[in-house]
């Protein structure tokens, strides 16, 4: 059995079966890694001998007939925007090369309570701004499928990982687009999380980290491993884990869909246009009640630029001290936040909620279960180009302007996954609030529907 192509859900059970210990997985892992990462670079900081000492004591609990939760035994490698006790935590800034920081990021320690393996680090862009996964630590990370090609960002280490089989799952954080994009350009499903499903920042809405995995159900088991209420973080939500575990696929027949190729002005690729025409009519022969429908969100960009630029802001000292050090982009976001004003950050906050009121509105009654539209707007671009500078001939001003069809959707606070369309194109399903558990089912039965 090639252990690193089989699916979590089946190592999952192999190993609360005894039949396979989490010592031989992690043996078959790391070989793996070692045969495979440096072809895309994807994990970058290595915590062999951490990991060995994690998974014997793993497996002596299991001897003992006990199991310490959903993900007992199975590797993972951590983002590296959040911090791992013991293992180097770069943020993918040279500022930070070689801290160790002494505890775990609030999903990490959820990871390691449920019997996950930390091996080591995945990639990411300097403090995670950009969509494409490149640093002056590590270099470029590269797409398993063309490395002549960006994996997308900023979780693509993570996805990069994933899709070239040297890990079964791994966490990704999403602000802009982070899980959707690169889960999108490598073939893979990437849920942005409800907020406060997984605990994270205890009242920023905006950010959240979600799961990357080859099928719905081991991201759903992965999912399962992460998210807890946690008192000491106020928006937690009171989920019960293990309402993620045994995922089935939803039936599609009478799937009520709200589909719009661009959310009214967004230039798309033709490229992308094509593969989702050819997925539109997949659904609607299944069954599926397709509607060309969507809301307004065109205003969603002023929210989403000032919000952002506002938790930009926050690293204005670290800009001041180190400009040098600090990549260009990263520098214009900072010093647009630094600029911002009370009205300005009062007014996007205002917007942000009636955003989401809008968009619940627009789920709500009945006529739709989803909104589907394209994750991404263009298919992945060379590695050497940090930003996709124009769309159809229709310029990007800013690094963060051709993530619109997910930063738009980041804004009304609702889940969203992206499934694999056709590679390297993801279909993006935005769910109602706190639907999270449903949009995996449906994503189970679109990728069981395309094989």
């Amino acid at each position: 059995m090639d252990l690193c192509a089989t699916p979590a859900v089946e190592l999952a059970r192999l190993i609360r079966a005894r039949e396979l210990s989490a010592a031989e997985l992690l043996s078959a892992v790391l070989a793996r890694i070692t045969e495979a990462n440096p072809a895309v670079n994807a994990i970058v900081t290595l915590a062999a001998g951490q990991a060995a000492g994690a998974a014997a004591a793993l497996d002596a609990q299991a001897a003992r007939g006990s199991f310490a939760g959903p993900l007992h035994g199975l590797p993972i490698a951590v983002k590296d925007l959040a911090e791992t006790a013991g293992i180097r935590t770069t943020f993918g800034s040279p500022l930070f090369a070689d801290y160790v920081p002494d505890f775990d990021a609030p999903h990490v320690a959820r990871l390691k309570q449920a019997g996950a393996v930390v091996i080591g680090k995945t990639n990411t862009p300097e403090f995670g701004a950009g969509s494409q996964t490149f640093n002056r630590v590590f270099g470029p990370t590269r797409n398993p499928y063309d490395t002549r090609l960006t994996p997308g960002g900023s979780s693509g280490g993570a996805a990069a990982a994933v899709a070239a089989g040297l890990i079964p799952f791994a966490d990704g954080s999403d602000l802009a687009a982070s899980v959707r994009n690169p889960a999108s350009f490598c073939g893979l499903v990437g849920l942005r999380t409800t907020p406060g499903l997984v605990p994270g920042d205890p009242f920023d809405p905006l950010g959240v980290v979600g799961p990357i995995a080859r099928t719905a159900p081991d991201a759903a088991l992965l999912l399962a491993g992460m998210c807890e209420t946690d008192p000491g973080l106020p928006m937690a939500r009171p989920d019960r884990p293990n309402e993620f575990l045994g995922l089935r696929p939803a039936p599609l027949r009478g799937l009520r869909v709200a589909w719009t190729f661009d959310l009214g002005d967004l230039p798309v690729q033709p490229e992308v246009l094509a593969v989702l025409a050819a997925c539109r009519r997949s659904l609607e022969d299944a069954g599926c009640v397709v509607t060309d429908a969507a809301p307004a969100l065109a205003d969603a960009d002023e929210v989403f630029g000032v919000l952002r630029a506002a938790r930009m802001a926050a690293m204005a000292p670290l800009l001041r001290a180190h400009r040098d050090q600090v990549k260009a982009t990263l520098a214009w976001n900072i010093e647009k936040g630094v600029a911002l004003t009370g009205e300005q950050v009062a007014a996007a906050r205002a917007g942000h909620a009636e955003i989401f009121q809008r968009f619940g509105a627009f789920l709500a009654d009945g006529r739709y279960e989803v909104l589907a539209l394209p994750t991404v707007q263009v298919v992945p671009f060379p590695v050497e180009q940090e930003w996709v500078t124009e769309i159809n001939g229709e310029p990007m001003t800013t690094y963060i302007d051709w993530m619109r069809s997910c930063s738009r959707i980041t804004v009304t606070a609702h889940p969203a996954v992206s499934v694999p369309a056709g590679l390297p194109v993801g279909l993006q399903l935005v769910g109602r609030y706190g639907a999270d558990r449903r949009l995996l089912e449906i994503a189970a039965a679109i990728m069981e529907l395309a094989g």
